[in-house]
């Protein structure tokens, strides 16, 4: 009896322990989710920018597989990349229509584009930095754009 009395506290205590792992685990999820910046709209695009944050980069990386476009924006400064925000971002579509017109208030910019061939020109501190990119059905597509040195920010 004993015994028994030992393999039911060992079990209400490892209940515990996994409960509280769960409990843990749980507002920590949440968390993540509610620091999505808002999604807007332009035209018929919906986007969200910003990533300024921990919490809100965190959220976006982690929900940036579920959009057809991701673009991430910094400046090349000492050996390595540096977040840019303020960034003015033009994306046109295969036909030179423009599909989407904002300026990014975070390095992360996440787009639900049609399926089909973009042309990205984003502008920062007056350099233009122009890239190609193939939205496909099904995929998330991953653009970083990063500009040089000496880039500076505090210009528009």
């Amino acid at each position: 009896m004993h015994s028994n009395r030992l393999a039911l506290g060992a079990t209400a205590v490892l209940n515990a322990i996994v409960l509280s792992a769960v409990m843990l685990h749980v507002p920590a999820h949440a968390q993540a989710e509610g620091a999505l910046p808002a999604v807007q709209k332009s035209g018929a695009v919906e986007y969200l920018t910003g990533g300024v944050g921990l919490d809100e980069s965190t959220a976006i990386k982690s929900a940036s597989g579920q959009w057809p476009l991701s673009l991430v924006f910094s400046v090349q400064a000492d050996g390595r990349a540096q977040f840019a925000s303020d960034v003015k971002l033009e994306i046109h579509d295969a036909k030179g229509v423009l599909a989407l017109d904002v300026t990014a208030t975070g390095p992360y910019l996440l787009a639900r584009l049609a399926p089909g061939s973009y042309n990205l020109r984003a502008t920062l501190a007056g350099k233009t930095l122009e890239r190609k990119v193939q939205v496909k059905k099904g995929a998330s597509a991953r653009v970083e754009l990063v500009w040089p040195a000496g880039t500076n920010q505090s210009q528009s």
